[in-house]
């Protein structure tokens, strides 16, 4: 028995070479632009889930080449390509037809393929025709790069066949072999982050200073200059900013005031900076609600070192020393704290919590104020009756 099972363990290795991708995890960690590039649209927050796997099937692609199953890699390139139009395809399509094409998706129903989705975006999707027309060289480019890496899917040629590429008489150029695997990988990086920029403009708008600066607050983070200039070109990325998608949304924001550093800060961030007051208070009406009132606690007592809302999902941080050692929190914690009779000057480790509630858009909300030492009635009075500028 342990015979026959080394046999057939060494035979599925046989025709199996290992391979290593010369900088493999930097690939991995530049794909955190586009896994960080989260749409915000209501509409189709689907979308984000697609994002995701789209990245997590190059990063599939990655593990698989490596092992040595390379066909298996080029077929999770290919994946990622026709996830990342399928998004698209539901982004450009009215509520109603959207929500009966992911019905029919989800049911494994009668459902395009990625060329005829493409093929009716072009003819009836304002964003990728326009896009299309902008930066035709990308998507001439797209199009040969699936022709491409469908020989290695399809086999069409016995270089693509494991028992002819990696048998010991063997005569491929394994290094070339990995140049272009890598070509392919960098490639369709480039075209998921590119169509990425069908569902909204954010991932380029906010690489813009000027932008980012009045823009509210995304839960899309920018691509930074050295995954664009390395994935995308500079002609692409030129097309699409005379779009109709981006210049819209860009001369939107653009009307919008320039926040400075420290309100940015704390819309972006949840940071605090109390011993900027006055910068704070020049700008504190381009706060949405709970960031104003969070930045009003703070300023109002120099006893506030912390600040939680919704249970802790939103932490606030100040400038101010924090006694407690222990960083994490529990939504358990702030339940009881909330639900405790007496509010104000609750034990939280080394310093203490007192809840105080406010409104916020026509509902009350929680605020957990942590603070180093106690609150007398004072401190309580006038966070009572504190005034929301």
């Amino acid at each position: 028995m342990n015979s026959d099972y080394s046999f057939a363990k060494q035979r599925r290795l046989q025709n199996i070479k290992k391979i290593n991708i010369p900088n493999s995890d930097q690939y991995v960690n530049d794909l955190l632009n586009i896994e960080y590039s989260l749409t915000g649209r209501s509409d189709i927050f689907i979308a984000n889930i697609f994002i995701k796997e789209s990245v997590q099937l190059i990063i599939n692609s990655i593990s698989l080449f490596e092992f040595g199953y390379f066909d298996a890699a080029y077929y999770s390139l290919r994946e990622a390509i026709e996830i990342s139009t399928t998004i698209v395809f539901f982004s450009e399509m009215p509520k109603r037809e959207r929500e009966e094409k992911i019905e029919a998706w989800r049911n494994a129903k009668d459902f395009p393929m990625q060329g005829q989705m493409l093929s009716q975006l072009y003819q009836n999707g304002k964003v990728v025709s326009d896009m299309k027309q902008k930066q035709a060289p990308f998507f001439n480019e797209t199009k040969e790069l699936s022709k491409r890496i469908n020989k290695y899917v399809h086999k069409q040629g016995l270089r693509y066949f494991y028992v002819s590429r990696n048998s010991p008489a063997s005569m491929n150029n394994q290094d070339a072999f990995i140049k272009d695997f890598s070509y392919f990988l960098e490639k369709t990086i480039g075209v998921v982050a590119v169509m990425r920029l069908a569902i909204d403009p954010f991932p380029i708008l906010l690489m813009d200073e000027e932008i980012k600066m009045r823009c509210f607050d995304s839960i899309t983070e920018a691509y930074s200059e050295d995954f664009v200039k390395k994935y995308i070109p500079e002609e692409t990325i030129e097309g699409y900013k005379n779009t109709k998608i981006y210049i819209d949304h860009y001369s939107e924001l653009i009307k919008k005031e320039k926040k400075n550093i420290v309100v940015f800060n704390i819309m972006k961030y949840k940071v605090i900076e109390t011993a900027k007051k006055n910068a704070i208070l020049s700008q504190i009406s381009l706060l949405n609600d709970v960031d104003k009132i969070a930045a009003n606690i703070a300023l109002s007592s120099n006893k506030v070192v912390k600040i939680y809302v919704y249970d802790g999902v939103i932490e606030y941080f100040t400038d101010r020393k924090i006694n407690r050692n222990r960083y994490s929190t529990s939504t358990l914690d702030f339940i009881h704290f909330r639900e405790n009779s007496d509010k104000f000057n609750q034990k939280y480790d080394e310093a203490f919590i007192s809840v105080f509630s406010f409104k916020v858009e026509d509902k009350n909300e929680f605020f957990y104020i942590e603070h180093n030492e106690k609150l007398n009635m004072y401190d309580i009075d006038l966070l009572r009756t504190l005034k929301i500028n």
